[in-house]
């Protein structure tokens, strides 16, 4: 059984910065590629970025490249996503997810992905 634990969500004032975990247990963490979805009130769920089964390969949305850094840590089997310069249009729920299929390089697409963490809010003030 896969389980995803999101954790470090927060409310910040704009400009401000935040790091993301996602503690993963029951797969063999390193082997499979993994990411960070988010989803705003009243939108769609979107992908924010991704990091490869080996960690060296990774992919940003646009709207947070530079700006967001997505790192896997295997010792502690755990994902991270640093937020700086946060703007108030990056407040949504933060969603981890872990890919379906091992050893591939980093899945923009949602459907790509096989489990899921519960979320966590992330709130940026004006």
């Amino acid at each position: 059984q896969v389980q995803l634990v999101e954790s470090g969500g927060g409310l910040v004032q704009a400009g401000g910065s935040l790091r993301l975990s996602c503690a993963a247990s029951g797969r063999t963490f390193g082997s499979y590629a993994m990411g960070w979805f988010r989803q705003a009130p009243g939108k769609e769920r979107e992908f924010v970025a991704a990091i490869s089964w080996s960690g060296t390969s990774t992919d940003y949305a646009d709207s947070v490249k530079d700006l967001f850094t997505i790192s896997i840590d295997t010792d502690k089997n755990t994902m991270y996503l640093q937020m700086n310069s946060l703007k108030p249009e990056d407040t949504a729920v933060y969603y981890c997810a872990i890919d379906s299929i091992p050893y591939r390089l980093p899945r923009t697409g949602q459907y790509e992905y096989g489990y899921w963490g519960q979320g966590t809010q992330v709130t940026v003030s004006s």
